[in-house]
């Protein structure tokens, strides 16, 4: 019986959940400082070879996305190990750049995949505080200080300055799913980085994924029926609960918001 038990494949599985960067206060969502523990102690699972990853990500901080892509990549080659992603509803934007640190991706044929670029976006207030009879003061130490003020008018250079940002980001985002993807991209007549994106199914035709399927069948039909998948997951504490539910409900509601118009980019 012992060595029945021996012989099973164990398997790590980490599971990555919401919006990418600060979710709100207290709010659970993706950040490298909440899965750093996690994600370190899935690859020291002694007796496991691969790590799968779950995520169902509309995107959110480059910066965030780029520290636990670059994290996941670090170690897997410091434990020898394989990486398996698996994508749920989304895995768009910095989503998918995650996605892009595993040897292979799989998804559902509805998953939604890609949106490989950079985005930002904001109000104008102008005309609404002229017509309230609101008079906007600011005063900076730098001219460049009070750059894309919803208060003000924008100001040509500020938008070019910020492209700018936005091109070098985008270049870097280019770069992670090339090194990733490699050869198996289909960009003949599809512009894949320009901001699309697609459902499962298309995505494995364009190379974006490697197969269909979700992360029980697809390890069971690699690694055997009786596969032993062991689930990596950060719990919430008492304390994180308790303050979340007492916080400011306005902070709550603008965080909902903000969190709900990232999903609803990609029909969630």
């Amino acid at each position: 019986m012992f060595s029945f038990f021996k012989k099973k494949k164990i398997v790590a599985h980490i599971k990555l959940n919401g919006v990418i960067g600060n979710a709100g206060k207290f709010k659970q969502g993706i950040d490298f400082g909440g899965q750093e523990e996690i994600i370190e102690k899935a690859f020291s699972l002694k007796k496991g070879k691969v790590v799968a990853i779950t995520i169902n990500s509309p995107g959110g901080s480059p910066v965030q996305s780029h520290l636990i892509y670059k994290f996941i990549r670090a170690q897997a080659k410091k434990n020898n190990k394989k990486v398996i992603v698996f994508a749920e509803d989304v895995a768009a934007s910095g989503g998918y750049l995650i996605a892009c640190a595993g040897d292979e991706i799989y998804a559902n044929s509805s998953s939604i995949i890609g949106s490989i670029g950079v985005i930002y976006s904001s109000f104008g207030f102008t005309e609404l505080i002229k017509k309230i009879g609101v008079e906007r003061r600011v005063h900076t130490a730098g001219k460049n200080k009070s750059s894309l003020d919803p208060f003000q008018e924008e100001k040509d250079e500020d938008i070019e300055r910020l492209k700018s940002i936005q091109l070098d980001l985008h270049k870097d985002f280019i770069k992670v799913v090339e090194e990733s993807r490699g050869t198996k991209l289909k960009k003949d007549g599809i512009e894949l980085f320009s901001g699309e994106f697609w459902a499962g199914s298309k995505a494995k035709e364009l190379g974006l994924i490697d197969g269909l399927g979700n992360a029980n069948e697809i390890l069971k039909e690699k690694f055997g029926d009786d596969v032993v998948i062991k689930k990596f997951e950060k719990p919430k504490g008492w304390l994180s609960k308790k303050l979340s539910s007492s916080s400011n409900q306005m902070d709550q509601f603008a965080n909902i918001l903000e969190e709900r118009s990232i999903w609803q980019r990609y029909g969630f």
